[in-house]
């Protein structure tokens, strides 16, 4: 299980700043400390742990000015390439952003890199001044929309929320919608007012509601992504609450998350799945969702 986390303790930021030196300054035999900036303090920084609680992939961002962010110090570790965690820090870095007001960001790439920020939506706008005196960089912008995070595939999302609203009654009173979906994680946002208790909080029900349905969502938009059909149950739920909910309920889930097999589907047999869903109060970590769900062939409840 993969989660994005920011760090906050002295021992948090001192692994974090190792992390990044380690990956981004030590290949070039810079010292420790030349990882860090001026704006360590002003910048919002975001890891990605495993289930051992290591780093495994890191990035930041700040404001250039109040409409503009930038986005830098991007990596992952050697052996958790190419499973997405490079993206899960962007989305998490870009909803930062947007949430801080921006309306564009920019990232100074090298020329490795170029690729990958291109995949996330970047375009190559001007030479950027060399890093560290000796490395070419190229500045890429990307310009936010108002859902441009959002939507892969949007008939298949707007499929879920209406599949959600139609079957699921308890989705609208509790005001959840489908916030984005890259084709690797799934956020889903609800209402606190709507699931508000005498103390200010969100019902710890609601936030097992919410981190059910997003884990559903997801497995609904992979059966989409294969041309597959069933009909998704929840087998076994665990969550673990550490704070309540007094800002805005987010529910995060992310494919690498997700075990499961969709062979059997294809066989008629049905599927087991299981997966994490992180729950979060603003960009607080407050929950952590573990659940098994099965997908049944549309054949076996036909009758």
């Amino acid at each position: 299980m993969y989660k994005v986390v920011t760090p906050k303790s002295d021992a948090e930021f001192e692994a974090y700043f190792h992390f990044r030196w380690e990956h981004l300054r030590q290949p070039w035999n810079f010292p420790p400390g030349s990882e860090k900036d001026e704006y360590e303090q002003v910048a919002e920084h975001r890891i990605i742990t495993n289930r051992k609680n290591e780093i495994v992939a890191c990035g930041r961002v700040h404001l250039n000015t109040a409409e503009e962010a930038q986005i830098r110090h991007i990596a992952v570790r050697n052996d958790h390439m190419r499973k997405g965690l490079g993206k899960m820090v962007m989305v998490a870095l870009e909803n930062v952003a947007k949430d801080l007001g921006a309306v564009r960001a920019v990232t100074n790439s090298r020329e490795i890199s170029i690729d990958f920020f291109a995949s996330c939506g970047f375009v190559i706008e001007r030479e950027a001044p060399n890093e560290l005196g000796m490395l070419k960089r190229q500045q890429m912008v990307k310009k936010f929309t108002e859902n441009n995070t959002l939507v892969l595939h949007p008939k298949w999302c707007r499929s879920l929320q209406e599949t959600w609203s139609e079957t699921i009654p308890i989705t609208e009173h509790m005001g959840i919608k489908l916030y984005q979906y890259t084709g690797r994680t799934l956020e889903t946002r609800a209402s606190l007012n709507k699931n508000i208790n005498i103390h200010g909080t969100m019902f710890a029900g609601s936030i097992f509601s919410l981190a059910t349905l997003t884990g559903w969502g997801l497995i609904y938009l992979q059966l989409k992504e294969r041309g597959l059909n069933g009909d998704i149950v929840l087998g076994d739920g665990d969550i673990h609450y550490h704070k309540p909910i007094t800002m805005k309920p987010r529910a995060i889930c992310n494919i690498e998350t997700l075990s499961g097999k969709f062979a059997p589907l294809q066989k008629g047999k049905k599927a087991r799945f299981e997966l994490s869903v992180a729950i979060l109060d603003n960009d607080t970590a407050v929950a952590e969702f573990e659940g098994v769900f099965w997908v049944l062939p549309v054949s076996e409840n036909s009758e």
